[in-house]
């Protein structure tokens, strides 16, 4: 069992399997009620139920928020960092034309039938690096010029470009949810990277391009939203290769890392050593944003006080992230050191449920019941974290992937994306329940159906 630093004892022994269960229940209870009762910010919903999950499973009140800090900490520790270099990335590329680039590139190859699928590929390049808000944000105004311009319905392409980023926001590091669960359940980044991918692609297609054409149906004809104040251009514009270098850059690396590991499998051959060191996520990321600020900043001409004020500005949006993040993970330390997850290993193996059904299971409920995915995956990789430690690498990847799939069912009317989605299309809550819930529902089953088999044979 995993016990914060900050203990001085373990708690769990002191409390039977029926209080844990209702120290549980009643501690995600208040965290839901607090988020969607009482609109308290997710970051104090959780410190709060933390302290109820510890006061009912008879922590001692000295020590009530200690395995909370703790955990908060090494959480931020971990993934701050990471967070804090997606976002200069992410508004480098924004700023400098680099997405414009990358859309219109792909667009200009595309026909009128293949504009859906070039949408879900564009979400998809562009989603590695950028968090799905931002995505939103870029994405949507191209999506209604390129439906302007093609005479296509609007659906048939917001769909593959929700799709594409969602998938990948749940599926994939470096983002903050399949970040937080790597690290929650000591899962290989590499393997849990090359894994995500492979499970994104055919998601991506079911629940994008080929689910378009029925939510088409569903929804009937939008009218196109005018489109938003053009934004100040760059003097000049990076080319596709420098943008798709840069992009995909931590992602190579990466996996390089993985690769290394299982041709090489020498902790101490200096090739190993590099690619180990290289492949970090944190290396990998800092590597990117300084070639961003050559190939993206330099490249559209932006002088370094520029390019330092594009840095500063991206992070201000990203505060209230780490902080949800690092409280999640201070609700996870605290789950584990009062004996829930030894609770869930012993019912787990009771009721003979696989532990990446169970763990999508309980992603599917909080995510129901909070409508923040980020929140759903911290809190179900904390609960499952023990039946990790007896997993198998790829089987510790893979449930990570679970756990990130169950964390998108069901958007609906708790969830913050609902309303963006809406708003920006212009929609009623019944079609954007029957096209973007629907859509996020079809990505977690679709990956669950292909987790789950993918299980049994590596």
């Amino acid at each position: 069992m995993t016990t914060s630093p900050l203990l001085a004892a373990p708690l769990p022994h002191t409390s039977s399997d029926g209080v844990l269960l209702l120290a549980v229940l009643l501690g995600i209870g208040v965290i839901v009620l607090l988020i969607t009762r009482f609109k308290l910010h997710p970051f104090l919903a959780l410190i709060l139920g933390s302290g109820v999950l510890a006061a009912v499973a008879g922590a001692p009140f000295d020590k009530l928020l200690s395995s909370f800090s703790a955990g908060f900490g090494s959480t931020v520790a971990s993934v701050g960092l990471l967070i804090g270099l997606g976002a200069m990335l992410g508004k480098l590329l924004a700023d400098s034309g680099g997405a414009d680039i990358v859309a219109d590139t792909v667009l200009r190859r595309s026909s009128k039938r293949m504009l859906p699928w070039s949408m879900a590929l564009i979400a998809a390049v562009l989603g590695l690096p950028l968090f799905f808000e931002v995505g939103v944000v870029l994405l949507i105004p191209i999506v209604i010029l390129v439906a302007r311009r093609g005479n296509v319905p609007l659906i048939r392409l917001g769909i593959p470009a929700l799709a594409g980023l969602s998938v990948l926001h749940g599926l994939v590091p470096p983002h903050p949810g399949p970040l937080v669960a790597v690290d929650a359940l000591k899962a290989d980044l590499g393997v849990t990277l090359a894994l995500g991918l492979l499970i994104a692609v055919p998601t991506l297609i079911v629940a994008g391009p080929l689910f378009a054409r029925f939510a088409e149906r569903w929804v009937g004809p939008l009218e196109l939203p005018p489109a938003p104040p053009a934004t100040e251009k760059p003097e000049r514009t990076p080319s596709f290769a420098a943008v798709l270098t840069t992009i995909l850059l931590p992602v190579v690396l990466m996996l390089g890392k993985a690769l290394a590991d299982v041709v090489i499998d020498d902790p101490k051959a200096m090739p190993q050593r590099i690619a180990d060191f290289i492949g970090s996520p944190l290396i990998a990321l800092l590597a990117a944003t300084l070639l961003g600020m050559l190939t993206l900043g330099r490249a559209a001409g932006f002088t370094k006080a520029r390019i330092s004020t594009t840095m500063e500005k991206s992070l201000a949006p990203i505060a209230g992230i780490v902080f949800i993040v690092g409280a999640g993970g201070g609700f996870k330390q605290t789950l584990i050191d009062v004996g829930v997850g030894d609770a869930v290993s012993s019912w787990s193996a009771k009721w003979h449920i696989s532990a990446l059904l169970l763990g999508w299971l309980i992603a599917v409920l909080i995510r129901l019941a909070t409508g923040s995915a980020t929140v759903a995956t911290i809190t179900a990789a904390g609960i499952v974290a023990p039946l990790a430690a007896d997993l198998s690498t790829t089987h510790a990847a893979l449930l990570v992937l679970a756990i990130g799939a169950g964390s998108l069912f069901l958007s609906h009317v708790n969830d913050a994306g609902f309303w963006l989605v809406k708003e920006y299309f212009g929609m009623t809550v019944g079609q954007t329940l029957k096209s973007w819930s629907v859509m996020e529902t079809l990505i977690s089953v679709t990956a669950i159906c292909l987790i789950l088999p993918l299980s049994l044979i590596i």
